[in-house]
């Protein structure tokens, strides 16, 4: 702020530099959209390598076009990428049902994030250790199909606390990457709801509620019965406790437990073998609480049925919490874990008493649905984010790849996916298109299996591609391309081509610069190993006029990428945006001075504005010049910026508007390239 001198002397005043720094976006970050084996659905995740999609994403899988584009991606030169999961049409997403353990009530409720079988892997843990109150607890998300864990300690269920369970799980940025949770509404009048019962080896203590009345004897056809032993010389009734019914008396809580334990054991190992029984001394220290362990049958839990004690009762008591000092009644939850998968939870009915088996956790299994994603699919709804709409919330992207959208049928590499559509990709890609010209980033479009040829190529260019764009935001290549299929025995698989095209852009971008058309010997194809039609030269001549982009094989040089036109860069045309690298140079340059001008708005609109501008624009284009973006031998043979008061009217200024106009001379490919030969005859002397 200006400097209030008061008295003699030399005062100091820091300006503010009117130079704002433009940097360029980045140029290459490929976006994918499309099924995956697993993975979060309508969710944008950033990846920078193969490995981070195995990660996420769960690999290659034979039914994922996209598993492969990404891979493709990757090994020819690509660094970064955001992959959208579109899941299988009319799949659904398992959940699954974390009870209180009192009554059976529902305490939360666990969504998985992705439709499909894959989702049945995630299991939950519950535990209370260390947690502040007993409205609180640790949960614990385990995905089994790739290890990852996730923990959420000390939630609790109490809505009014930071630290609330939905609030923590289900943030986007910070929470869990696997399920959502909802807690239930506690029904008007109700019991509040209560923290889920906690997994593992868990029981509560023998109690009114399971021993039932004491009126009548009764006998069980398993080796359990519940007995009330009256020793010699005593006239007071002992704790009660559980023995085997042909066992003898043990003289301990401790050599009782062991004989109880293998009893039990045996017998629930009968219905899931290598399940295990425990019996350990209630907190009240004059009983038993029994626990179970069932491996392989992780949802369910199990109760003993209601004995009795034998008569006589000689002091008549009926209730057996008051003879005994028991607990108070809680309906004992054993749960391994809390599992979606309900090929684990189908017991719905019981074994001779004194089990009860039945399923804990009311899971719903996910499921694939009837076919891969349709085009309404993968275009999705831009009110749910869903499909391409997915990268909106992605801040920046460059490249769209959409390799689903001309999937090959199975088994016939030359025939269009029927469950795609009964619309051809058109819808797909004209959609596409649309979003990419909002995000100023450039479509990849593949031909479809059936465009296997240079009569079926040109036709499909000329009027089966009815997509047309004179801004030429797009570029189409031919032919589909062959490449092991690691899946298969390495055995040729035809893919379509947007993957390694996406990566040869990336490669170039970063060897050479946007502006550097990837074309030619440079452009090399990794990983492929053939074509599905090998061009001539004048097969080539006949497609490239068309606005065709095609691949090539020469010998030393091998299979590399041969066009860089777009859509538009058909002769008859004549568009201004013929060529790949002069659209995205200008939507690299229009992107970098979108974000390197927002701190124009809401300067004063005159002069030095307008200089401060100039300067920092024109900085920025300098140094692309210096970089060789542009053709010419001196900046004003290259570029221009100019906002003035020629370009910014008085009543501009009285609207609030100031303009810009930046101007810039493109290196336009050297596609064709003419030699002239001439003989030179003997030197004849005059």
């Amino acid at each position: 702020m200006p400097v209030t001198p008061t008295y003699p002397g030399v005062y100091v005043e820091e300006l503010q530099s009117p130079v704002h720094t433009i940097t360029g976006v980045a140029t290459s970050i490929a976006a994918f959209v499309g099924y995956t084996d697993s993975g979060i659905d309508k969710r944008a995740t950033e990846i920078f390598s193969f490995s981070d999609f195995e990660r996420s994403f769960g690999g290659l899988a034979s039914d994922s076009e996209l598993s492969y584009a990404v891979q493709q991606f990757f090994l020819n030169g690509g660094t970064d990428a955001f992959v959208v999961r579109v899941p299988k049409h009319g799949s659904t997403a398992a959940t699954v049902t974390l009870l209180s353990g009192i009554g059976g009530a529902t305490s939360l409720v666990a969504t998985m994030l992705s439709n499909g079988s894959w989702s049945d892997q995630v299991i939950i843990d519950v535990d209370y250790d260390g947690v502040s109150d007993t409205n609180s607890f640790n949960l614990t998300i385990t995905n089994l199909a790739d290890g990852t864990i996730e923990s959420f300690d000390d939630v609790t269920i109490d809505n009014s606390k930071s630290d609330f369970v939905m609030n923590m799980v289900n943030d986007p940025d910070t929470g869990s990457q696997l399920v959502n949770v909802t807690v239930p509404t506690a029904p008007s009048g109700g019991p509040a709801i209560v923290r889920p019962a906690a997994t593992g080896i868990t029981g509560a203590d023998i109690t009114a509620a399971t021993l039932g009345g004491l009126s009548s004897a009764k006998t069980y056809s398993v080796n359990l019965q519940l007995d009330m032993p009256f020793p010699t010389g005593t006239t007071a009734w002992p704790d009660i406790v559980v023995i085997p019914q042909n066992g003898n008396l043990p003289g301990s809580i401790a050599s009782l437990s062991a004989q109880l334990q293998g009893a039990a054991s045996a017998a629930l190992s009968t219905l899931f073998p290598g399940a295990t029984v425990q019996c350990v001394p209630s907190s009240s220290g004059k009983g038993l609480r029994v626990r179970a362990s069932i491996p392989n049958a992780l949802d369910v839990r199990i109760t003993f049925g209601s004995p009795t004690i034998p008569n006589p009762n000689p002091a008549g008591i009926t209730d057996a919490s008051g003879l005994f000092g028991l607990a108070a009644p809680v309906t004992p939850a054993n749960v391994s874990h809390y599992w979606p998968d309900s090929q684990r939870s189908t017991w719905t009915g019981g074994p001779a008493a004194p089990f009860t088996v039945y399923a804990e956790a009311s899971p719903t299994a996910g499921t694939d649905g009837s076919g891969l994603p349709t085009a309404a699919d993968l275009i999705g709804d831009p009110l749910q984010f869903s499909g391409i709409y997915a990268l909106e919330k992605v801040d920046l992207f460059n490249l769209l790849c959409l390799p689903d959208a001309t999937r090959a049928l199975a088994g016939n590499p030359s025939q269009l996916d029927t469950n795609l559509s009964v619309t051809d990709p058109n819808t797909v890609f004209s959609s596409a298109l649309a979003y990419c010209k909002t995000r100023r980033a450039f479509l990849l479009i593949d031909p479809p299996p059936s465009v296997k040829d240079v009569p079926s190529a040109r036709d499909w260019i000329t009027s089966g591609l009815t997509v047309k764009d004179p801004a030429g935001s797009a570029a189409a290549y031919f032919p589909r391309l062959k490449l092991p299929d690691p899946l298969n025995n390495s055995q040729m698989r035809t893919f379509a081509p947007c993957g390694v095209v996406a990566g040869v852009y990336a490669a170039i971008d970063g060897s050479r610069g946007v502006w550097k058309a990837p074309a030619g010997i440079e452009a090399t194809l990794e990983g492929v190993q053939g074509l599905v039609y090998k061009l001539t030269d004048n097969e080539n001549g006949v497609l490239n006029p068309l606005g065709l982009n095609c691949f090539r094989n020469f010998p030393v040089y091998g299979l590399i990428s041969w066009g860089a036109r777009t859509i538009a860069g058909a002769d008859a045309m004549a568009s201004q945006w013929k060529y790949v690298p002069v659209r995205r140079l200008a939507l690299f340059l229009e992107e970098s001075l979108y974000r390197g001008s927002k701190w124009v708005v809401f300067e004063p609109n005159d002069e030095p504005l307008w200089s401060a501008i100039r300067l920092n624009i024109g900085s920025f284009m300098q140094t692309l010049f210096r970089q060789g973006a542009f053709q010419g031998s001196t900046p004003k043979d290259a570029y221009f910026v100019k906002c003035d008061s020629e370009t910014t009217t008085q009543d501009d200024i009285n609207s609030g508007v100031v303009n810009i106009v930046v101007g810039f001379a493109p290196l336009k490919p050297a596609e064709f390239v003419v030699l002239q030969i001439q003989q030179m005859a003997g030197q004849i002397g005059s």
